[in-house]
């Protein structure tokens, strides 16, 4: 059974119109106009246990929108979800036992603690029995290595050991699904690392399931099998990653350097992007000729001193899909709710 489900949920918002100038400002106070806009449009998906999964889109696209939906904090308009088989807007207590959540800008953690007293306190909260308790944080000290800053109060850690402190805090109650919202942003080399290396050893020897939001790409090329692309509050692709690419970028690079200067350099099934001395950038579609095609092609007739084929990577995909317009999805695109309908 998927551990969340997703069908067709809209969320719904109304917002006032804004007008410039002091004119219109009065007039926005005294007489708003409101207008309902769509922030998640007819979203539909399923995740099986054990998935890492990038939920990923630009600003404004609905990511945010629809993670608080998944967690029960906002109700959706129209749709359905289920995580772990129970809605969270019928039962959110239950869910949110099921949960955790660590986002990248704010902290669960409390501020005037130490570090080890929030986690004393967030035991509590979710009625962990402390056998388990003094098992989990065990693997959490090692894993996360939270021993050399367990007394240090919240508000004096580094942004690397907060970031640590919130994902140790997110799975003190072994939660089955985790949700990530930009875990690494801001940080340096080193904490990325450790904060990757733990999602994936979560992931390995307790088959958590992960959704991440985030605008890092090496956190997804490094973490994700599978992405779930959304724009202008729709789902635009949804697959395996190395599926993805492929799809939504045809075209491949090959860069050949010459031995001495040649006048004919073009090819009926290849363009040429750019010519820097005797280096060249052509572009082709790959259904329309392979790369071992193409280099036979131009060795014939080109004194060929080096080549490389450059193969489209997760970046230039990602950025196919952001090109698309929202007239061209159908949806107005929202902006700040006002009120939720």
């Amino acid at each position: 059974m998927a551990v969340i489900e997703v069908d067709n949920i809209v969320k719904e918002y109304m917002v006032v119109k804004k007008e410039g100038g002091l004119r219109g400002a009065v007039k926005g106070l005294l007489f708003p106009e409101r207008r309902k806009v769509r922030g998640v449009d007819g979203i539909s998906f399923k995740i099986e246990p054990g998935e890492i999964v990038g939920y990923i889109g630009p600003n404004g696209a609905g990511k945010s929108t629809t993670i608080k939906m998944l967690t029960g904090i906002l109700h959706p308009t129209s749709g359905s979800i289920r995580v772990c088989g129970i809605s969270p807007q019928e039962d959110r207590k239950a869910v949110v036992g099921k949960l955790g959540v660590v986002f990248g800008q704010r902290t669960q953690l409390y501020w005037d603690l130490r570090l080890a007293e929030s986690f004393e306190l967030l035991r509590r909260i979710y009625q962990v029995d402390e056998s388990t308790y003094r098992e989990t944080m065990a693997t959490l000290e090692r894993v996360l290595k939270l021993g050399e800053f367990m007394d240090t109060p919240v508000r004096q850690l580094s942004l690397g050991q907060r970031m640590r402190g919130d994902l140790a805090a997110a799975m003190l109650h072994s939660p089955s699904v985790l949700f990530l919202d930009e875990p690494t942003i801001g940080l340096d080399a080193e904490a990325k690392h450790a904060i990757r290396d733990f999602i994936k050893q979560m992931n390995r020897e307790r088959g958590l399931t992960v959704i991440l939001t985030t605008h890092d790409l090496d956190d997804v090329e490094q973490l994700c099998s599978r992405l779930v692309i959304v724009n202008h509050g729709k789902v635009v692709e949804d697959g395996p990653i190395g599926t993805l690419i492929g799809k939504l970028t045809p075209k491949r690079q090959l860069v050949v350097e010459l031995e001495r200067p040649c006048a004919d350099i073009a090819h009926p099934a290849a363009e040429v992007l750019k010519q820097e001395g005797l280096k060249i950038w052509y572009q082709f579609e790959k259904q329309r000729i392979t790369a071992a095609e193409l280099i036979a092609d131009l060795s014939r007739k080109l004194p060929i001193q080096d080549l490389s084929v450059k193969e489209p990577d997760i970046e230039d995909a990602i950025r196919e899909v952001y090109k698309a317009k929202p007239e061209e999805a159908g949806v107005v695109e929202a902006t700040e709710p006002v009120a939720a309908v």
